[in-house]
């Protein structure tokens, strides 16, 4: 029988995009069939990369060398698409990885089930984000890239806690800052289709930063910590930049982030 960190492993160490979606959205429901059934699969134990498989393109850039993008022209709502799909392959193998990294760590089934939708989730979106640029004439891989996204999760490779609080509660959350933002632009420019992936992906990505809301707290409970205080100590150590104003203050909160856990950071940034 494959347990869960084994399906983990075979979607981290799948390069082309829809074939690690593919694989991403067969794993999840054979977990959730299982769990059904009564019969749920085994957590397991694996050897996750420190990197996950890539395709040959899109090259990886600098974060400071990646073209600036315009969405009010049709180039840069491509390239607007193109990040966002590259956020999205980048969340798959984030929460896969979550999964077979941490296994020492013992858990209540929520957990699992959590991060198996969230994946599932991402996956999804990946694919609507493709399905946008193939209908622009373009695709996945046709652009340049930011290279830095991975670094979180290195950097969290050893700290369960750091992981949470820095991938969905400051890089997640981040999407809910922004992707009103973009919704308004596609609106403006007509396009329908791009509107609906948008407004799935900003509803799901809700989900996805409470999840990481709700274990992070969940551990901070097992240790008798103060969630507040842990978490500014870890975003101080992992998170490299400035958490940066506006904030969608009601869709965080509803994500289970308070004002109290981002806005003092913006301050210490600022001192």
């Amino acid at each position: 029988m494959t347990s869960l960190a084994e399906m983990a492993v075979d979607v981290l160490t799948t390069a082309d995009g829809r074939e690690k979606t593919a694989k991403s959205r067969a794993h999840a429901a054979a977990w959730f069939a299982a769990r059904a059934a009564g019969t749920p699969l085994p957590v397991g134990q694996a050897t996750p990369p420190l990197r996950p498989a890539r395709p040959e393109a899109p090259a990886l850039l600098d974060p400071r060398e990646v073209p600036k993008r315009k969405p009010g022209s049709p180039q840069g709502r491509i390239a607007l698409l193109h990040a966002v799909a590259h956020i999205e392959l980048n969340a798959v193998d984030l929460h896969w990885d979550i999964l077979a990294r941490f296994t020492d760590v013992p858990f209540p089934p929520g957990f699992y089930d959590d991060w198996v939708k969230a994946a599932d989730e991402e996956s999804k979106h990946f694919n609507l984000m493709c399905d946008c640029l193939e209908a622009e004439g373009s695709f996945y891989g046709a652009l340049p890239a930011h290279a830095g996204m991975w670094r979180a999760a290195e950097d969290t490779a050893e700290d369960l806690m750091g992981r949470l609080a820095v991938v969905p509660m400051v890089l997640e959350a981040r999407g809910l800052d922004v992707t009103p933002g973009m919704i308004e632009h596609f609106r403006k420019a007509g396009n329908s289709g791009a509107v609906a992936a948008l407004e799935t992906i900003y509803a799901e990505e809700v989900g996805h930063v409470a999840y990481g809301s709700k274990w992070f707290h969940f551990l901070c409970g097992r240790h008798d910590l103060d969630p507040r205080d842990v978490f500014h100590k870890l975003v101080r150590t992992y998170f490299h930049g400035n958490l940066k104003p506006p904030f969608n203050d009601e869709k965080r909160a509803e994500a289970g982030l308070p004002l109290d856990f981002y806005w003092p950071l913006v301050e210490s940034a600022d001192a």
